[in-house]
Order: C-alpha cells, then sequence, then structure tokens
C-alpha cells in the first residue's frame, strides 16, 4: 500500500517541527580544568601483570588491585568478572591482546 495516506490524517499535514533548545547564557566563561579519568579495570589489571612479572591468577590479580586502589567492586565474585573480561578481550584481540594465557588459571602480560 505505498503512497496510502492513514486514516485520520491528510497529506497536506506538515510534519511536526522538531524541538529546538534555547541556548543557555554561560555563566562563568573561564574553562573547568578536566577531570582526571579513572582508570579501567582491564588498564589496571594489564599494569599489575607488567609490573608482576610473572603470571597471575585473576584473584590474585584483584587482590593487589583493591590493595594499590586501583579498581574497586561490590560484586561478589569480583575474580570472576576481571577472568571472563580478560578471556573475552584474548578472543576478540588474539595475539595482539594486552594479556595472555599461560596455563589454566593464570595470565601473562603480552610483551
Amino acid at each position: 500500500m505505498k503512497g496510502a495516506v492513514r486514516r485520520g490524517s491528510t497529506a497536506a499535514e506538515p510534519a511536526p517541527a522538531p524541538h529546538a533548545k534555547a541556548s543557555k547564557a554561560k555563566k562563568d566563561a573561564t574553562p573547568k580544568a578536566p577531570k582526571e579519568r579513572k582508570m579501567g579495570g582491564l588498564t589496571a589489571f594489564a599494569q599489575i601483570l607488567a609490573e608482576a612479572k610473572e603470571p597471575m591468577s585473576a584473584k590474585a590479580m584483584v587482590e593487589k588491585a583493591f590493595e594499590k586502589g586501583l579498581w574497586k567492586s561490590n560484586g561478589k565474585t569480583p575474580d570472576a568478572t576481571v577472568y571472563s573480561a580478560i578471556i573475552r578481550k584474548i578472543a576478540a584481540k588474539g595475539k595482539d591482546a594486552r594479556f595472555r594465557k599461560t596455563a589454566p588459571g593464570p595470565f601473562a602480560a603480552n610483551a
């Protein structure tokens, strides 16, 4: 039914106008200092593995990240979350991933 007009509307009705936002005047023209970005979880774990120089389990990486204040989690199983995230990155990026699996369990930095 190409070109059919829906019941209750006519072909001559104009399309509704998009909502235009009124520009707000700036109160303070001084630029704000950029916020310091928090380090992402995978970046924190890549840093921990690079510093460790030896393979570590997900649980050991989480404990080290908590000690250093690089990452925090309120979850019940943060080590399972980290393990899963690292496995996904290895699967997605292959040899180009920041991590490599050394044995069942431990990971190492991919240098």
